[in-house]
C-alpha cells in the first residue's frame, strides 16, 4: 500500500509546484513593476538626441600663429624665445576638458597692450526629454541676457535666442533658479554645466581674472560705438550670436575697449574676448578695428568646427 500513496502524492506536488511557477511569471512581463500600465499608454521613454560635439579641440592650438601676430603686435618686438611664450597661450584650467577648455594671451607693446581669450563650452542635458541643442539653447540665453544689448533703433528689444517655444525646460534653466545640476550636485545659478565660471574660466597667466563678456572692470565710458557698431545680434555666425563692445576706464589708467563675441554652433558655445589699451591715457582703442578682428576669429573658430 505504500507505493500507490506514495504515486499518488507526486502528481499533486507537480502540479502545485506548475501553478506557483505561473504565478510567479504571470507579472514578470513588464519588469516585476505592481501596476499593469494604462491600454494605450508607451512604457518606453524616447530620450532626446545626443549633441553634435562629443568633444573639444585643444583650445591653444586654435589659432594660427600667422593671425595671434595681427591680434597681439606688441608681440613682434619681443626676441624670439618670449614671442614663442606668448604666442604659445596660456591654457584655462577646468574640471574636464571634454566639456570646457580655454586659452589665454597677452603682449605688451609701446603703443597699446592687447589681450585674448577664447572660451569653448560644450553642453551636455542631463534631462533625457531635453536634449544638448536644447541645453546649450538655454545656456547661450542666459549669456545674450546678461549682455543686455541695447535696444536696435526703430526695433524691439533683442530677445534672447533660448529654448523654442515648446521645449521643455531644463534642469538648471532660467525658469529653475534653485536647481541642482544632477551630474555634479551643484546649483547651477551661475555654473552652467561644468562648474566652472565662464567669466573667470581663462585666465592670462595674472591675478587679475579675465574680462567677461558683461564688461570689464571700471565704470564703462558715456560715448557709444558709432552708429552701426553698437553691441547687437550676429547673423551668420552659428546658430545665433552676438556682440558685445564696451569702452572703460579702471582708475588713472588709460581707457581699454572689450570686443566680445559669443556665438553658439549646436551643443557647443564658444566665447572670443579681445581687449586693447593704449599706452597714452588720452588715446581710445578703435572699436571698428577690435570688432573686425574679434569677428575674423570667432568665424574662422565656427568654421574649424563645422570640419
Amino acid at each position: 500500500m505504500q507505493p500507490k500513496a506514495r504515486h499518488a502524492y507526486l502528481p499533486g506536488l507537480a502540479t502545485l509546484l506548475v501553478t506557483a511557477v505561473a504565478g510567479c511569471s504571470g507579472g514578470g512581463g513588464d519588469g516585476g513593476s505592481a501596476a499593469d500600465p494604462k491600454p494605450g499608454s508607451s512604457i518606453t521613454a524616447t530620450a532626446a538626441a545626443p549633441g553634435k560635439y562629443r568633444t573639444l579641440r585643444e583650445p591653444c592650438g586654435a589659432v594660427p600663429r600667422s593671425l595671434l601676430r595681427e591680434l597681439l603686435p606688441g608681440a613682434a618686438s619681443l626676441p624670439e624665445e618670449q614671442q614663442a611664450k606668448v604666442y604659445g597661450g596660456t591654457a584655462a584650467v577646468t574640471y574636464d576638458t571634454d566639456r570646457r577648455v580655454g586659452c589665454s594671451w597677452k603682449a605688451d607693446g609701446a603703443v597699446a597692450s592687447h589681450q585674448l581669450v577664447i572660451d569653448l563650452e560644450r553642453v551636455v542635458s542631463y534631462d533625457p526629454a531635453v536634449s544638448d541643442d536644447q541645453r546649450a539653447q538655454e545656456v547661450y540665453g542666459k549669456q545674450e541676457t546678461a549682455a543686455a544689448l541695447p535696444t536696435p533703433s526703430g526695433g524691439s528689444a533683442a530677445s534672447p535666442s533660448s529654448t523654442p517655444a515648446g521645449s521643455p525646460p531644463a534642469s538648471g534653466s532660467a525658469t529653475d533658479p534653485g536647481a541642482e545640476d544632477p551630474d555634479t550636485g551643484t546649483n547651477t545659478d551661475t555654473d552652467t554645466d561644468t562648474g566652472t565660471n565662464p567669466n573667470t574660466t581663462a585666465q592670462t597667466g595674472s591675478s587679475a581674472p579675465a574680462v567677461p563678456s558683461g564688461g570689464p572692470s571700471g565704470s564703462p565710458s558715456e560715448t557709444p560705438p558709432a552708429e552701426g557698431l553698437e553691441p547687437r545680434l550676429l547673423d551668420g555666425l552659428g546658430d545665433a550670436a552676438f556682440l558685445d563692445d564696451i569702452l572703460a576706464r579702471s582708475g588713472s589708467a588709460a581707457q581699454h575697449r572689450t570686443v566680445s563675441v559669443v556665438f553658439r554652433t549646436s551643443n557647443v558655445i564658444v566665447t572670443v574676448r579681445y581687449t586693447e589699451q593704449p599706452a597714452l591715457t588720452t588715446a581710445v582703442p578703435d572699436s571698428r578695428e577690435l570688432q573686425d578682428k574679434a569677428r575674423g576669429l570667432a568665424k574662422r573658430l565656427a568654421e574649424e568646427l563645422d570640419e
